[in-house]
């Protein structure tokens, strides 16, 4: 057992679900071609004034009373001076000392044991644009995500492992997605993590030198880079090195984190009031009306799934884990009374091609009224669980219903016992190897005819009728 402890402190941004930018009209859409999406207030033309997006102030306030905080009465906006091709003013719009929110916290679940992760604090700030590196030939700026609103989400260092991280940030990316605050498409850049990771011995108090990573562009990615940098901080202080105070970028290709430059000397933003925005005085009724809107938080979801539907705590975990597969199972579960089918469902074949292709289920041709059809021809009998699963991926494939689909390649399953009866006395006459097995006590001998009637009719057979129908025959 190590006699080191890890710690770690994570600053995520999330891109707020507005239509426009924080403090002008341009739109906020991903994908547009570059810098079309861009005015005189995002591109940082002398003389243009700001005008702060109110939905942009309501989805943060909306974030930290998601995530438990005190909503600040009195905020306001700075300036973050630093130069950068992709940041036009050569400032940042952002919050220094007086955020919107402070005091929150996260409880998460890790190896079946509950810890809380404190929020120091979320404000407000725009994005900067885009550098599009073209193989030493330069770079290219797109201002495009100039100006997008964001929230920087800042924890205490209170996470103790790189699997915390990872368990915090799955709950994090849940309640944004919840609330409707971010879609947090990390592939496009609406959810960026940033760790602070240091090593202590056990039992002290002081905090050890501690490193900052980036480029982490996914949980996974996350969890490896922190595994990584713990070890290499054990190893350099076992072998009696000074841990840098440095930035240090994730490489995925190597597994391993690259030193990208020293932060010795922390940054001085020469942070100052803009000068162009006035103070936010929010009211308690402002605070009441955004409290309002926050709907079923994914601990309330997965209590009621437990409580109501009887599944066990893992099944709820995975359902409500993600917002619209939980949408999905409700949706399904009011046309078709059995929650632990639709969830052995959801869980199985919808979570499989949902992350084979990197797709949400509202991406795709299913829908819980063809999951509903499909569910019920089994439950029916018309069609075998084989054959179900074949119906799915055809339905997922061409959004076609799972009727025409049976109907089309002729998949009703076959239950007609005179039917049955002259395909397995084939199969028995066709296998006597197996029928002689069978009598002799090698009962795996049914299994492997089973399989031959099935292949015989193409999976459409009802399989309790063969069984009872063989069982019989032998």
């Amino acid at each position: 057992m190590s006699k080191y402890e890890t710690v770690i402190g994570l600053e995520v941004h999330a891109e707020l679900s507005t239509e426009t930018k924080i403090f002008c009209g341009c739109s906020t859409k991903f994908g547009e071609e570059p810098n079309s999406n861009v005015c005189p207030i995002c591109l940082g033309m002398p003389g243009t004034l700001p005008v702060l997006n109110k939905r942009a102030l309501e989805l943060a306030m909306k974030a930290g009373l998601a995530l438990n905080c005190e909503i600040a009465d009195y905020s306001k906006f700075d300036r973050k001076n630093y130069f950068y091709p992709d940041l036009p003013k050569a400032y940042q719009i952002s919050q220094f000392d007086l955020p919107i929110c402070k005091d929150g916290y996260l409880d998460i679940t890790v190896n079946g044991e509950q810890k809380r992760v404190r929020i120091n604090r979320i404000h407000m700030e725009e994005d900067a644009g885009k550098l599009v590196h073209s193989g030493g030939e330069g770079s290219l700026v797109d201002i495009n995500r100039a100006g997008v609103p964001l929230i920087e989400i800042v924890t205490e260092p209170d996470i103790s492992s790189p699997e915390e991280a990872k368990a915090y940030l799955e709950a994090l990316k849940a309640i944004l997605q919840y609330t409707d605050v971010s879609d947090c498409k990390m592939e496009e850049g609406s959810l960026r993590c940033d760790a602070n990771v240091s090593i202590r011995e056990k039992g002290s108090t002081e905090f050890g030198t501690k490193t900052e990573v980036k480029n982490m562009n996914s949980f996974r990615a996350v969890e490896r880079a922190l595994k990584f940098e713990v070890e290499r901080q054990i190893d350099e202080v076992e072998a009696g090195e000074s841990i840098v105070q440095e930035t240090r970028r994730w490489d995925e290709g190597r597994g391993i984190t690259v030193s990208m430059r020293s932060k010795e000397e922390a940054h001085d933003y020469r942070y100052f009031p803009d000068p162009d925005l006035v103070p936010l005085a929010v009211t308690e009724e402002h605070v009441e009306k955004v409290r309002s809107e926050i709907p079923e938080l994914p601990n309330e979801k997965k209590q009621r799934f437990m409580d109501e539907f009887q599944l066990s705590e893992y099944d709820a975990s995975v359902i409500t884990g993600d917002k619209s597969l939980a949408e999905f199972f409700d949706k399904c579960v009011e046309s078709y009374n059995e929650p632990k089918k639709v969830a052995n469902w959801v869980m199985g074949e919808v979570s499989r091609v949902l992350n084979e292709d990197q797709l949400d289920i509202e991406e795709t041709n299913i829908d819980s009224d063809k999951m509903v059809e499909l569910l019920k021809l089994e439950n029916e009998g018309t069609i075998s669980s084989k054959i179900a699963k074949e119906v799915f991926d055809d339905m997922y494939l061409t959004g076609k219903s799972p009727k025409a689909i049976v109907e089309e390649k002729g998949l009703v399953q076959i239950s007609d016992t005179s039917e049955l009866e002259g395909i397995i006395d084939e199969v028995i006459s066709e296998n006597p190897g197996a029928v002689e097995d069978y009598h002799s006590g090698k009962k795996k001998a049914m299994g492997f005819l089973v399989g031959q009637i099935m292949k015989k009719t193409k999976g459409k057979a009802n399989p309790q009728k063969v069984n009872e129908l063989l069982q019989v025959k032998l």
